[in-house]
């Protein structure tokens, strides 16, 4: 009982592949806090007694009962911490539209969380670099050349670019800018060509 429920929402976390957000646990998370609620009314009880019937022997039990309540709460703040990294990560990998397989593991809070994050990355965004601002999530490694080959994986439609507008079709091939179509290929539209 003591801490187990806990301890396998951070082995859950663990067991999944770095990159990758495992579902929200809503019950693990449920179970650990009505464990916490049990053994904090117990400590309460524990505590009137020893102080009213001066039970010195309860002291030891209190004592365990709330290193376990520490233990339950670091667990869970650790699991939480961890997918909010996972969710942040996801966001400079992704752009500010997730998946809908990564949406669909996250609960409401956390959809709440990407959204505010998403919107201050923007704004810190819009500082920089003049009037149209400076995105900072393209070019995550050091380009090697401006121009890419992409192929289009799905059909997108009109694509701008500096020099006019390019119909992006299934199965087509293009030379595009990197930093206008490196958003595309992590969302999975185009498809980096390789030579």
């Amino acid at each position: 009982m003591f801490c187990e429920k806990a301890m396998e929402l951070v082995r859950e976390l663990h067991r999944a592949p770095e990159g990758q957000l495992p579902a929200f646990n809503e019950d693990g998370i449920r179970q650990v806090l009505e464990e916490m609620k049990t053994l904090y009314e117990q400590n309460q009880s524990d505590v009137t007694e020893a102080k009213s019937g001066g039970r010195s022997d309860l002291i030891p039990t209190i004592k365990f009962r709330h290193c376990c309540l520490l233990r339950n709460r670091r667990c869970t703040l650790a699991y939480l911490y961890d997918r909010l990294l996972r969710i942040r990560a996801l966001r400079w990998e992704y752009g500010s539209v997730l998946p809908t397989a990564l949406r669909f593991h996250m609960s409401s809070e956390e959809m709440e969380w990407f959204s505010h994050y998403k919107k201050s990355l923007a704004t810190y965004m819009r500082t920089l670099g003049g009037d149209e601002g400076l995105d900072i999530t393209q070019d995550m490694k050091p380009p090697k050349s401006l121009y890419i080959e992409v192929r289009c994986l799905k059909d997108y439609g009109e694509f701008e670019v500096d020099d006019g507008t390019s119909v992006l079709l299934k199965n087509s091939q293009h030379f595009l800018p990197r930093w206008k179509c490196e958003q595309l290929i992590r969302q999975g539209v185009l498809e980096h060509v390789l030579s």
